[in-house]
C-alpha cells in the first residue's frame, strides 16, 4: 500500500521537498502507526530542507519531512501497551527520523500522548513542537518559579504563544514585544507587559528581568543579556548552539562540543560581560510531558494557537507563508478533513 508523503530529496530551497506517493510504513515493535489528520510545519522544518542544520543532523535522503502531526491510532506493534486503534494521539516526531508530513506515520509510543477532547486535529497539529519547546526552556531550563520577570521577545510566534501561556501557569510576570497587530493576542494569552516594537526599543525599557527566552536570535539576543540581572540566565532557540547543546540536548561528543564552543564564543562572552548565563535549547521529545501539556489544554490553562490551516496539496505555499515571518500563532497542514 502506498501513502502520500512530502518527501526531503536534496538539500536546498522549495523545489527541495515535493509530494511523491510512497510506500506506507509498518510498525516495529514498540512504535505505533498513525493516520495522520494534519501535521504542524515550524521553522525547523525549512531550515532542515535548506541544509542549515546539517551539523547537527545529516538525514539520509530521500526522507519524509514533519517534526509534528496528530491523527488516529491505525495499528500498534508488539509491546505497545499504551495506545490502542482508534485513540486520538499527536506527538513530536524523532528527531532521527521525522516523518509527520504523510498520511501514516510510525512513531515510538513514548513520544505519543492522548489528544485532549476539547480540541480539534488542527489545533492539536500545532501543540507538540512548539509546546514542549516553551515547556522545557521556561521549566527545566530557565526553572520559572511564582513572581519570575520573564522576557520573551516574539511572544505572538508559534513557540511564543505557548511560552507566553506556561510562563503565566508557572507563575511569572511576563513581558513580550509585538507589533500593534499583535498586541491584542499577546495580551489575551496574559502577557502583562507589551513592548510595541515598531516604536519601542526593549534594551531601553527593560531592567533586571530574571530570566529571557529568545525566539528571534540576531541583535535580539545579543541585547537581551542587558536586560537581566547579574545571576539570570538567557536560553535561546534562534541563537548560536553552544557546548551544552552538543552533550545534553545531541548526546555528542567532544567534536560537536568544541565547534560550538567557537561559533557560540561572541554570545558566550557578552553573556559573561553582563555576569549572565546562555543556553541554546534543542528540545526533546516527549510523550510524558506532552500528556501534561494535554491536561493543561484540557482546563483551559493553554490553549494553542492557529494562524492558518492549508489543505496538505498546498503544502509548498504553507511553507511559502511561515517562511515570510507574519504568522500569529501555528500554521497547519491537514491531510485529511474527517
Amino acid at each position: 500500500m502506498t501513502m502520500r508523503a512530502f518527501v526531503l530529496t536534496g538539500y536546498g530551497g522549495p523545489e527541495a521537498a515535493q509530494l511523491h506517493d510512497i510506500p506506507r510504513p509498518r510498525p516495529a515493535r514498540g512504535d505505533v502507526l498513525v493516520r495522520v489528520h494534519a501535521a504542524g510545519l515550524n521553522p525547523v522544518d525549512y531550515k532542515t530542507r535548506e541544509g542549515k542544520l546539517r551539523v547537527i543532523k545529516r538525514y539520509p535522503l530521500p526522507i519524509v519531512m514533519g517534526n509534528e502531526m496528530a491523527g488516529v491510532v491505525e495499528e500498534c506493534g508488539e509491546a505497545v501497551t499504551s495506545f490502542v486503534p482508534g485513540d486520538r494521539v499527536f506527538a513530536r516526531m524523532p528527531k532521527e527520523a521525522m516523518g509527520g508530513f504523510a498520511e501514516y506515520a510510525v512513531v515510538p509510543e513514548g513520544f505519543l500522548a492522548k489528544i485532549p477532547a476539547s480540541i480539534d486535529f488542527n489545533a492539536a497539529a500545532g501543540v507538540p513542537l512548539a509546546g514542549l519547546t516553551a515547556l522545557q526552556a521556561l521549566r527545566d531550563e530557565l526553572h520559572v518559579t511564582q513572581g519570575n520577570r520573564i522576557f520573551i521577545p516574539g511572544g505572538a510566534g508559534g513557540v511564543g504563544t505557548f511560552a507566553i501561556q506556561v510562563a503565566k501557569w508557572l507563575g511569572a510576570e511576563v513581558t513580550t514585544t509585538a507589533s500593534p497587530r499583535g498586541r491584542a493576542l499577546v495580551e489575551q494569552l496574559g502577557a502583562d507587559v507589551v513592548i510595541d516594537y515598531t516604536t519601542q526599543r526593549f534594551e531601553e525599557e527593560l531592567r533586571d528581568m530574571d530570566g529571557v527566552l529568545d525566539l528571534l536570535g540576531g541583535e535580539t539576543l545579543m541585547k537581551s543579556f542587558g536586560v537581566v540581572k547579574p545571576g539570570g540566565k538567557v536560553v535561546s532557540i534562534a541563537g548560536m548552539p553552544e557546548p551544552e547543546t552538543a552533550r545534553k540536548d545531541l548526546g555528542r561528543g567532544a567534536v560537536l562540543a568544541t565547534l560550538f564552543w567557537f561559533i557560540s564564543y561572541r554570545l558566550r562572552a557578552e553573556a559573561r560581560k553582563h555576569h549572565v548565563s546562555y543556553r541554546y535549547l534543542f528540545m526533546h521529545p516527549s510523550g510524558s510531558e506532552l500528556t501534561e501539556l494535554a491536561g493543561l489544554i484540557a482546563d483551559d490553562t493553554v490553549r494553542p494557537v492557529i494562524d492558518r490551516v492549508f489543505p496538505f496539496q498546498d503544502i509548498a505555499k504553507a511553507f511559502a507563508y511561515l517562511e515570510a515571518g507574519h504568522a500569529k500563532g501555528k500554521v497547519v497542514v491537514q491531510m485529511t478533513s474527517s
